[in-house]
């Protein structure tokens, strides 16, 4: 509860506040393109937390970690309501970063720590909730929220669900002690956290401020550097911020490679449908969330047949379907693009979230059925930067293929949303590398409970 309660703020923060932008640059009398700091603290502190996350979970335990994270990006939500001035808001947008950077990492790491491999499908129906609706609801929510009452409470929405999370969780939440960190990994903070946020900002931005511009060259050659660099002094440090050689798993690394074009697409068209519902079929911003939204119900649809699916037709299935069924849907937004059908686009997103879903909740799942309790943390922090570089990625190329194809020419979506679907036909032929032989030997290997860490009570567990 407390981590699908933090998750889903975490994830909705990120596209909630798009739509209050225009509002708050009335406000603080900003022109909309100076409210880029906005945006760009949060994402910024969100980067270079991530990293950090796996040693403050295993330092201080996952319990004091968590619940530490989520009062201060409580806290912060608050503090953004009452911002006076841009710094400030920026300020607090930077606060907020820094818990959202931990919860989700922290809390996955939870999850895998609490639950044996063969119950870790019926947790995950509970756990992809925010994956699947929050992204869909952020606009939605945020229209209406800046339609009928102030922006304010775009920020506000997140005390009455931070609250009850943080007083469920003080009471009835356990730790997942992992073992202890001596000594903090600084050059491997700095490189992660640098380079990583360096090339997320430059990507996020790289549509509008163009790819030959410095401020999109300067931060992807220097994060790159930086991220290049990190790899070699996190192999042969003797305690690494970042444990890369988690990468050695087999099952670990294919799934990475099945999630990342996957999460590529999925931001892309998240991204390019509604610029494509408003600037070619007149919808306002309200109503070209409500057609998104279809997808956070195929993906939650997903979630609940996946695990009975699982066993009777094996996850490198589930995985290749996903993938495939995804990439004919995009193609098919593509060619509504041309002719457009309005009715068509409903049921297209259920299918597109139904087919993603597939692939996510069956890749989610397997990433982690071979690695040991112990290195959890490490990998859930692998995967997050994962998943934030591929949504960068994604966003990226298809607002540059958009905008180098013609703007808001019908052609240009075409293209766009044709590029993406290739994306996850490659993703669903990584599918065809996964083993089910190897993740149905770790489902029978963890009937022994040995293998896995023991809560502690919250009575004994370090408090905040």
């Amino acid at each position: 509860m407390v981590f699908v309660a933090a998750n889903f703020m975490a994830i909705m923060d990120t596209t909630i506040v798009n739509v209050a932008l225009p509002a708050i640059g009335r406000d603080f009398g900003v022109n909309p393109s100076g409210l880029s700091s906005v945006n760009v603290g949060y994402l910024v502190a969100l980067a270079v937390f991530i990293p950090v996350s796996g040693w403050l979970g295993n330092r201080f335990g996952t319990r004091r970690t968590a619940l530490t994270a989520l009062l201060l990006f409580t806290v912060a939500s608050g503090l953004c309501a009452t911002a006076d001035s841009l710094e400030a808001l920026t300020a607090y947008r930077v606060l907020q970063g820094v818990g959202g950077g931990l919860l989700t990492p922290v809390g996955m790491t939870m999850m895998l720590r609490a639950f044996p491999v063969a119950e870790r499908l019926r947790a995950q129906q509970y756990a992809m909730l925010p994956t699947a609706v929050a992204p869909a609801l952020g606009p939605v929510m945020g229209g209406w929220l800046v339609d009928t009452a102030s922006w304010h409470w775009v920020f506000l929405v997140n005390l009455p669900v931070g609250a009850l999370a943080l007083l469920f969780g003080l009471g009835a939440l356990p730790d997942f002690p992992g073992p202890r960190t001596p000594r903090f990994d600084l050059p491997g903070f700095v490189l992660a956290g640098a380079g990583l946020a360096a090339v997320l900002y430059a990507l996020t931005g790289a549509p509008g401020r163009g790819w030959a511009s410095m401020g999109t060259l300067g931060p992807l050659v220097g994060g790159s550097v930086f991220l290049t660099a990190l790899i070699p002094w996190e192999l042969h440090a003797r305690h690494p911020m970042i444990a890369l050689r988690v990468v050695k798993d087999q099952l670990f690394r294919t799934t990475q490679l099945v999630l990342l074009p996957t999460g590529a697409a999925f931001m892309g068209v998240l991204y390019l449908y509604p610029q494509f519902l408003q600037s070619s079929l007149g919808y306002d911003a309200l109503h070209s969330g409500l057609a998104t939204f279809p997808e956070a119900l195929g993906m939650l649809t997903a979630s609940q047949i996946v695990p009975r699916l699982h066993d009777r037709v094996g996850p490198r299935c589930l995985m290749v379907v996903g993938g495939a069924g995804a990439a004919l849907i995009i193609v098919l937004l593509a060619i509504l693009t041309v002719a457009p059908r309005p009715l068509a686009l409903y049921p297209s997103m259920y299918l597109l979230g139904t087919s993603v879903g597939l692939l996510f909740a069956s890749a989610q799942n397997a990433a982690f059925v071979t690695i040991p309790a112990s290195r959890t943390a490490d990998a859930t922090t692998l995967l997050n930067m994962q998943r934030q570089t591929a949504g960068a990625c994604g966003v990226a190329l298809a607002g540059t293929l958009a905008a180098s194809l013609g703007g808001d020419g019908i052609y240009a979506y075409l293209i766009a949303f044709i590029t993406l679907a290739t994306l996850c036909l490659c993703a669903s032929l990584f599918a065809l590398r996964v083993s089910d032989r190897r993740i149905r030997e770790a489902y029978d290997a963890s009937d022994l409970p040995s293998r896995h860490a023991e809560p502690t009570a919250p009575g004994r567990a370090a408090g905040l």
